[in-house]
């Protein structure tokens, strides 16, 4: 695998200053052992080079280093032919050579790597020596050890930098992946709470209004009867506050408290006399053997609630009627069935979403729900939920 050189990570002063010194120690070596094989008492024009020429080449090298990243192939090449005429440069080939390793790209490293081995071959015979440099295979076998270690060095270090990286941008898209799960969890929390609302808030409000409508077009009623209704709908209006508040008290919550209790199916006959007493004929017809699940029994509860709240906004004065039977294993059906309006709707404006988000909410639990008017007047309710059998049970 080839690394892209942009995703190097920089390197910070001190990892630079260490580096260099580095080549610097090590062309110091070179230098000193290349020194000591000089001839006793030799004098000349390359004597004197190896002392003034041969470290200002390496300075030079040296400084050039710096943008071995910014021009790599460039800089190592540069260094490299340097190193030709300046034994003190020695060390700073090796970390050009090295540094391009790190590149991972064959073709460079292959031209650079036989390119410091020529180079080191000529070098050998720059100064004079008071001994022979030895046969010529000795001569080429010693740097081209030395190249291959440095070069397999600086492909280590490039394979361990591919790693980092692509740990980090496995990280970096593990991070966005539950941040994503996050912000999905919270719309449908969000969604959650809005149908919950909708299901607490308009059963109330609509037989508020219902009860509020009697009173305006009924001014022949008796002095108790419209007392009885007055009160309805302060009481009504007091529990719409009041479940409002439970709703939102949800959202106010720690993350570790407890919600407030769900509906369920022993809370119909609860609903319905509750239905009733602010003026709607509701008959309740409940057969159900065993105890459903939690989800599904909450779910029927929502369905009667809806359609009790659709009774009451566009056919006041209907009669109603509520059945729920089921059991394990052969599923679970609430139908709410109405006649039809007696008189003139006169509601609360309606939402158009309390029977969208009902068909969401039944879906979600795996059932059908299905809604249509009646050829001679009237509108059915009906949902099919499943009640799976529990293990172990008969």
């Amino acid at each position: 695998m080839i690394t892209d050189p942009a995703t190097a990570p920089p390197v910070r002063l001190w990892e630079q200053a260490w580096r260099l010194l580095a080549a610097a120690a090590m062309g110091v070596l070179i230098w000193i052992v290349t020194a000591s094989q000089l001839p006793v008492g030799a004098t000349g024009p390359r004597i004197d080079w190896m002392i003034t020429g041969d470290p200002l080449i390496a300075l030079a090298c040296l400084i050039a280093l710096l943008w071995r990243r910014r021009f790599p192939v460039t800089i190592t090449l540069s260094v490299i032919l340097a190193s030709t005429v300046s034994v003190l440069a020695g060390g700073a080939s090796l970390l050009a050579l090295c540094s391009l390793a790190t590149r991972r790209r064959p073709a460079e490293t292959v031209v650079a790597a036989v390119l410091s081995v020529i180079t080191a071959v000529l070098t050998a015979d720059f100064y004079p020596h008071r001994e022979s440099t030895g046969p010529l295979w000795l001569v080429i076998s010693l740097p081209t050890l030395m190249v291959g270690i440095v070069v397999a060095v600086g492909a280590a270090i490039g394979a361990r930098r591919e790693e980092v990286r692509s740990l980090r941008e496995q990280v970096a898209s593990a991070e966005r992946e539950q941040a994503a799960r996050a912000a999905e969890a919270r719309i449908m929390e969000r969604h959650r709470i809005a149908r919950e609302m909708h299901d607490v808030l308009a059963h109330r409000v609509s037989l508020v209004a219902m009860q509020a409508g009697v009173l305006g077009h009924r001014p022949d009623l008796p002095a108790d009867q419209v007392a009885e209704l007055a009160r309805g709908i302060a009481e009504g209006s007091h529990q719409a506050l009041e479940e409002l508040r439970d709703v939102l008290g949800v959202l106010r919550a720690s993350p570790d408290g407890l919600e407030p209790p769900q509906p369920s199916l022993e809370d119909l006959p609860a609903l319905v006399a509750n239905a009733r007493s602010l003026g709607l004929d509701v008959t309740l017809t409940a057969t159900t053997t065993g105890e459903p699940p939690a989800a599904i029994a909450r779910t029927v509860y929502r369905i009667v609630q809806e359609g009790l709240t659709n009774a009451g906004k566009h056919a006041p004065g209907a009669r109603v009627s509520v059945t729920v039977e089921g059991t394990a294993g052969d599923g679970l059906r609430a139908t709410v069935r109405d006649s039809g309006a007696s008189r003139k709707a006169t509601g609360p404006p309606v939402s158009g979403f309390g029977l969208l988000g009902l068909s969401e909410r039944v879906e979600l639990a795996g059932g059908e729900l299905d809604h249509h008017a009646e050829p001679g007047g009237g509108f059915v309710l009906a949902a099919r939920l499943p009640w799976p059998v529990r293990e172990g049970s008969e």
